[in-house]
């Protein structure tokens, strides 16, 4: 079957005009590129909610992906109405949806690392705890329970679901203070006690655990634990409110570098450094907190 230019139909082509003639100035086209025959880049799926303002969530985590050179793919298990002021609601989606998307992405694709964010019910988390057991692909969960600005995103009868079922498939744990003492009960008020957070939440089953302390004053300090080995990573602190996305940011960033073959400190390290450009370059955007910049690596002076 002959093919057909778009746009001009099956009638007889016009003979061409000079668009000089015409008064038009033209420029030259692109060229077109060679049929690629490069592979596919490391594979990451992020399980997570979607943000409407496009700085956390789904959104944030596909953006980190790319930055990283992975590629992003996503399953949504929520969908928020959120902007720079805070969320103004959450709708979970049915769990059919979200067992369909998880089959479409592993039973075709695959995965080379997996990263879970808000997952809002016990049955979401039920469904993603069983798809991460039965992955063989480094899972990194970040436990989400509120939002930047204290919004809650997980049903309080869906924490002891991310006790017992999820983080024992996690390879990485990334809790913030707050998430540490929602899952065990342990207080942090200072960077003295992060390690004891870290046994406890290391108790639940995970491989590691990346307590995270930059809400403690002082230099941004993160403890990496796996039972017996203990690394911690610091950052300069940037004054800048606009740090919205960070979480997902970080976590996002960890499995594109587990992906991409970093073992677990390398990722976390390399992540590290990733996210805090990325505060660093934060911009503001309406008129509360705005997000970090996913883009910052990108636009660097080479």
């Amino acid at each position: 079957m002959p093919r057909h230019r778009s746009g001009l139909g099956t009638g007889p082509i016009a003979a061409p005009v000079n668009p000089s003639k015409m008064g038009v100035m033209t420029q030259n086209p692109a060229p077109v590129p060679a049929p690629s025959t490069a592979q596919a880049p490391p594979l990451v799926l992020t399980i997570a909610g979607s943000d409407s303002g496009g700085g956390a969530g789904i959104q944030a985590d596909l953006k980190t992906m790319l930055a990283l050179g992975t590629h992003g793919m996503s399953v949504i298990a929520a969908v928020t109405a959120q902007n720079s002021l805070g969320v103004q609601g959450y709708w979970e989606l049915p769990p059919e949806a979200v067992r369909a998307q998880l089959g479409s992405v592993l039973s075709d694709i695959g995965v080379d690392a997996i990263k879970t964010g808000m997952l809002a019910s016990a049955g979401l988390v039920e469904i993603v705890a069983e798809a991460l057991a039965r992955s063989p692909a480094p899972a990194v969960v970040d436990p989400v329970g509120v939002s930047k600005h204290g919004d809650a995103l997980l049903d309080p009868g869906a924490v002891g679901a991310v006790r017992s079922v999820l983080l024992p498939a996690a390879t990485v744990v990334t809790p913030n203070l707050w998430e540490v003492e929602q899952l065990t009960g342990v207080k942090v008020v200072d960077e003295s006690g992060m390690r004891e957070a870290a046994e406890a939440v290391k108790a639940l089953g995970p491989a590691w655990v990346l307590v995270k302390g930059g809400h403690l004053p002082g230099e941004p300090a993160d403890l990496l634990f796996d039972g017996e080995r203990e690394h911690r990573f610091t950052a300069p602190r940037y004054e800048n409110r606009h740090t919205h996305g960070t979480g997902c940011t970080l976590a996002s960033a960890i499995a594109s570098y587990l992906a991409l073959g970093e073992d677990v400190p390398a990722a976390v390290g390399k992540a590290k450094e990733y996210v805090t450009g990325a505060i660093a370059a934060g911009f503001p955007l309406g008129a509360g907190i705005g997000p970090v910049d996913h883009g910052w690596r990108l636009r660097a002076p080479r």
